[in-house]
């Protein structure tokens, strides 16, 4: 049964951040709950719904803003007590709204993640966690990579405390005490935590996570090892998972999946089978969700999910049903509420319209005036660079609180912008003048009212680095812009892995010199991404790295005075060899450089690229066709004189051209990696071969295998 699912629009608090709304308990078995949410404002709303509003418990005064909220509580007792996290303070109040702590801990960055359990307190920095007992310091843990979430498993069920670290890295990092028990690889960077059907299932082992990319999975943390239950992955392109719950929303005495998602979706996914869940209903907000919740909000009796928007918004999608059965007695009285409701909304306007008018008078009085000093109103920006593995493009997400107006797209490195579907706003391109200003790239997207939020996709060629700034206008008076700044790495469409494939052959860089282990770790830094900024624990560290592009791998091992980097791509080492010595040169270190040149990996490289190739010259093929085929088609009526392979090109017209839209520039991509192969191939013998580019580029329209071999060979 599908469920029918309304959705009300509650209340508008400030800017939210992930996981800071929670319902409390209810106080009878279908009584309505209350909702609780902390804003970047530091303003902790409690409030409840009576007759469709709004009714307030308690509102704190403003401050710092709010990173975390929690319940909390003695164990098997009703979790009451709300705990809220600002800055590196730790802030209890009581459900009527009374503070009865104030928890100063010893962090010196702000908390990025909360758990609580009984007495226990867990918290997370960026790379620290800190476990304490009743507000007394117990266990203390530095993390290899940014710590994204933090959970606990059920002390009642498994009888000792294990904590749980979802770690940028694409690792889950169990704990026991101070120490690091077992890592757990994922398929991607964990986002959020939370425990499966909200105990740990049967065991209270059980952990649902998921990932920035969208994939959600189920893995069992036992004492010694990790066994992973199930993992969904993400086909069907949405955003990033910010937040999970368990609730039986459609009332089959099974609790339900509800997970919200970074581009507004949330989903329902039910457990028909015993093994995988599958996804029931489907809903879209028009901005990302930073909390979820299963309960009964709004009306004793009906279940509802309740959502908290990035800008404030509590949002419900309740069960009771918007048109009533029954006589016309009940109708009118649903008439009669709803009259009620929208004479208030009226009023609400009539006076915020008021406000706005009076506001404005003061403004221009105040900037005419002798003493006037200029305001500009502050507004925040949540936004999100990304590498997609699927089609190895940076996903540039940004959202504001407030309407865009206009966003402004500069680079100083050439990149490719790439179409979004889910994208309305309109885009123009300025032409650039690359040689005195560096610029490569120039858009506006001028955006449709009231869009929040907007994505953009880019590509970029490696061993081209610098700077993409994003100018963010948002719909506000007086006019005001943000600038944003992202960084495109020399390797830029690298990205980590867990291992890689050692049976390939290996082109080896070596690095010696009078440098230190963070110098060397700054270095890498700069060329790779994914790579934690925080200079590693202990005396040497390996990262392994996979090109989203082409399918080569790199694998990375530094300390104090020597680095070793081995790639199969012979041209991911030309790059290194290049910025590595110029950053060195640039601290006045003197490098000893050596490398071991594999023959056989030009091959083995070129194998990988041309099924690419192949595909794309074919697909160009065909979109040039399609023209002088379609007239063909108006010209004689029909076109079953044509040859199948031809007859088949105009079937799937639509379906080529949106592909090749899609992809711009990619067959130029290929040529354009095909050709630096080899120059780098005899860059490393001392050779100059740039003067056969053009005997390259004409066998590579060839499109022969075999000849291409030959070619790199031969030259």
């Amino acid at each position: 049964m599908e469920p029918s699912l309304a959705r009300v629009d509650y209340l508008q608090v400030g800017v939210t951040a992930q996981k800071t709304m929670r319902l409390l308990p209810a106080s009878g078995k279908k009584a309505t709950q209350k909702v609780v949410v902390g804003d970047q404002d530091g303003v902790v709303t409690c409030f409840g719904i009576k007759k469709g509003e709004a009714v307030p418990v308690f509102k704190t005064l403003p401050g710092q803003k709010i990173s975390r909220l929690e319940l909390g509580g003695a164990l098997n007792t009703p979790q009451e007590k709300i705990f809220v996290a600002i800055g590196s303070e730790v802030r209890g109040f009581t459900k009527r709204g009374k503070q009865f702590l104030s928890f100063e801990t010893n962090l010196t960055e702000s908390i990025k993640a909360m758990h609580i359990s009984g007495a226990d307190l867990f918290l997370c920095a960026s790379y620290i966690y800190n476990h304490y007992c009743d507000c007394k310091d117990q266990h203390y843990f530095l993390s290899g990579d940014k710590i994204n979430d933090v959970l606990c498993l059920p002390v009642d069920k498994v009888n000792c405390i294990t904590p749980v670290l979802a770690c940028q890295d694409r690792v889950l990092r169990v704990l026991q005490g101070s120490n690091l028990l077992y890592e757990v690889e994922l398929p991607g960077p964990p986002a959020v935590l939370a425990l499966s059907n909200g105990n740990g299932g049967d065991s209270g082992e059980e952990i649902v996570y998921g990932t920035s990319d969208g994939k959600l999975g189920v893995t069992q943390i036992t004492g010694t090892k990790a066994i992973p239950r199930w993992e969904i992955g993400n086909e069907k392109k949405r955003g990033g998972i910010l937040c999970i719950d368990s609730f039986d929303i459609l009332g089959d005495g099974v609790k339900e999946l509800l997970v919200g998602r970074d581009d507004g979706m949330i989903e329902i996914y039910n457990f028909e089978s015993a093994d995988d869940p599958v996804l029931r209903h489907d809903y879209a907000l028009s901005e990302s969700i930073s909390s979820i919740q299963g309960g009964c909000v709004g009306k004793d009796g009906y279940d509802e999910i309740l959502a908290a928007t990035y800008s404030g918004w509590l949002t419900g999608l309740t069960t009771e049903p918007v048109h009533r059965e029954g006589g016309s007695g009940e109708e009118l009285k649903l008439s009669q509420e709803m009259q009620n409701k929208i004479s208030s909304l009226r009023n609400e306007l009539e006076q915020l319209q008021i406000k706005i008018l009076q506001e404005r008078e003061k403004y221009q009085q105040s900037s005419h005036s002798s003493t006037a000093v200029s305001s500009v109103p502050a507004f925040s920006v949540n936004d999100k660079f990304t590498l997609n593995r699927d089609d190895a493009s940076y996903s540039l997400i940004l959202e504001v609180q407030t309407a865009i107006d206009n966003v402004l797209v500069q680079s100083d490195v050439p990149l490719d912008l790439l179409d979004v579907d889910k994208n309305s706003a309109v885009v123009s391109f300025s032409s650039c003048d690359s040689e005195p200003n560096s610029n490569f790239l120039l858009a506006t997207y001028r955006c449709q009212a009231n869009t929040t939020r907007l994505e953009l996709k880019v590509r970029s060629i490696e061993g081209q680095y610098g700077t993409l700034q994003a100018y963010v206008t948002p719909r506000i008076q007086p006019k005001t812009c943000q600038v944003l700044q992202y960084q495109i790495k020399p390797l830029s469409l690298h990205q980590r892995t867990h291992s890689i494939d050692q049976d390939r052959p290996m082109n080896t860089l070596m690095l010696k010199g009078q440098f230190s282990f963070a110098e060397i770790h700054s270095w890498v830094v700069f060329c790779l991404p994914e790579v934690p900024e925080k200079t590693p624990a202990g005396e040497c560290i390996t990262f392994y790295f996979q090109n989203t592009f082409l399918g080569t791998q790199l694998e990375s091992t530094y300390r104090k005075g020597e680095g070793y980097f081995k790639s199969d791509n012979i041209s991911t080492i030309s790059i290194l060899k290049d910025v590595l010595s110029k950053e060195a040169t640039k601290r006045k270190i003197n490098l000893n450089i050596s490398y071991d040149v594999n023959e056989e990996s030009v091959r083995h490289t070129l194998k990988l690229i041309h099924p690419k190739l192949e595909y794309q010259q074919l697909l160009a093929k065909k979109v040039h066709l399609i023209d002088a085929l379609r007239e063909l088609q108006v010209h004689e009526g029909n076109v079953d004189f044509l040859l199948p392979k031809y007859r088949s090109i105009l079937e799937e017209a639509d379906q080529l051209l949106e592909e090749y839209k899609r992809q711009p520039a990619h067959l130029e991509r290929l040529y354009g990696m095909i050709t630096d192969l080899f120059i780098d191939k005899f860059k490393f013998k001392g050779t100059n071969v740039k003067t056969k580019v053009p005997l390259l580029l004409e066998i590579l329209d060839g499109c022969d295998q075999d000849g291409l071999i030959a070619f790199f060979d031969a030259a």
